[in-house]
């Protein structure tokens, strides 16, 4: 997986590169190097980010919450 493809996957799960590593509960300076390119993504890693990726581009939010306020 390229550093892109690994930022584009983290922009459509909606997940900032913190989210991922607390997910992992790994350090946020080896998640931060894959984004750079500075570090291969394992095939591991890659394969379950393009999972989710492709759950969230079937799956996108409803609109119709768009601009909801709470009642009070």
């Amino acid at each position: 997986m390229t550093s892109e493809r690994f930022t584009q996957c983290l922009i459509r799960i909606r997940w900032t590169p913190i989210n991922l590593a607390s997910a992992l509960q790994c350090e946020l300076s080896w998640i931060e190097a894959m984004e750079a390119g500075n570090e291969e993504v394992p095939d591991d890693l890659a394969e379950w980010l393009e999972q989710l990726a492709a759950v969230h581009e079937k799956l996108p939010p409803p609109l119709t919450f768009r601009g909801r306020r709470a009642a009070f």
